[in-house]
């Protein structure tokens, strides 16, 4: 009797594990204009989604049809219409995302999030599965939390200051009650109450800052629209002007490998970027605070939009 309840048991877990439903998500505007390797980001994950929502806002530069370019009968494309008067601190980035995470598949148990300039390594898929799956019937469980990686100026250095967040959700469980939190960096409850979470050994690959110096101009001015004055940004970042890559503080060499969706562009790099790692620019305050950090482990005034349980 006990081995029949026994199998009865296994057969019931077996067929709660295979009902899990992923779908992931993204939004994206102008892609070609601004470079973003959003079809990398969509197919880096691609493989661990069994659906994939891409919501296209209007564009200028062709990103609709690079997007049904993808070669694969899981994403399901949504046209947007960006509201350009929602420009305050951001705020249309997060609509557009809300727009997405919407448009899940209501049977799905899990959202990916996936940024259009991130991208996940394949040797995390493994570990991002199993932890799916490990969490998939745990509701107190709301989201999984991610490692951050961040490249700056070419494929070879990551930004190790402490202006870098380090954390960010990315998947969220699918219950119709998370919503996209300020900018869209990343999530909370609808009564704007933060996630309980668990960190996952798994990293997200940020190329935002990465891209030729013309490029990461029309990038800079683009998104910063969102945030500053047509008057700001003309003084923060002149439309004529190359992104001048060497004004960070800290960078150390990367010394992992790339996800091989991005292996290509690393090959097609057009420019160079060059940084003595041993110069630093830190402000006097972060300097007093990464020797804190250093002495007692924490980070001070980290910003954190989650509960880790």
């Amino acid at each position: 009797m006990l081995s029949m309840i026994g199998k009865h048991f296994v057969l019931f877990i077996s067929f709660k594990i295979n009902t899990m439903k992923v779908t992931g998500f993204t939004i994206i505007r102008n892609a070609r204009k601004y470079d973003y390797p959003v079809v990398e980001a969509i197919t880096s994950i691609l493989p661990i989604c069994d659906e994939f929502v891409v919501a296209v806002g209007d564009s200028e530069d062709g990103t609709l049809d690079l997007i049904k370019s993808i070669d694969s009968d899981k994403i399901r494309i949504i046209e947007t219409l960006w509201d350009d008067s929602m420009r305050k601190n951001g705020r249309v980035l997060a609509i557009e995302t809300d727009k997405a995470l919407a448009a899940v598949s209501a049977d799905s148990t899990w959202a990916f999030y996936i940024q259009s300039d991130e991208i996940v390594h394949e040797k995390y898929h493994q570990a991002i599965k199993e932890a799916m799956i490990t969490y998939q019937n745990d509701l107190s469980v709301e989201g999984l939390l991610f490692k951050y990686t961040h490249f700056y100026g070419s494929y070879k250095y990551v930004a190790d200051s402490r202006k870098w967040y380090r954390n960010e959700i990315r998947i969220v469980r699918n219950t119709q009650k998370v919503v996209s939190y300020k900018d869209a960096q990343g999530f909370r409850k609808n009564d704007n109450t933060k996630l309980k979470v668990k960190p996952i050994d798994a990293y997200i690959y940020h190329y935002g800052w990465v891209k030729p110096p013309e490029k990461m101009t029309a990038k800079v001015r683009g998104l910063s629209y969102f945030w500053h004055t047509d008057e700001e940004l003309d003084q923060q970042q002149p439309a004529n002007q190359a992104f001048d890559y060497s004004g960070i503080d800290s960078l150390i060499l990367f010394e992992g490998t790339h996800p091989k969706v991005i292996q290509p562009r690393i090959n097609n790099m057009s420019w160079a970027f060059d940084f003595d790692i041993k110069q630093k620019k830190y402000s006097l305050k972060n300097l007093i605070l990464m020797k804190i950090e250093k002495l007692i482990g924490w980070r001070i005034g980290e910003y954190k939009n989650y509960i880790k349980i």
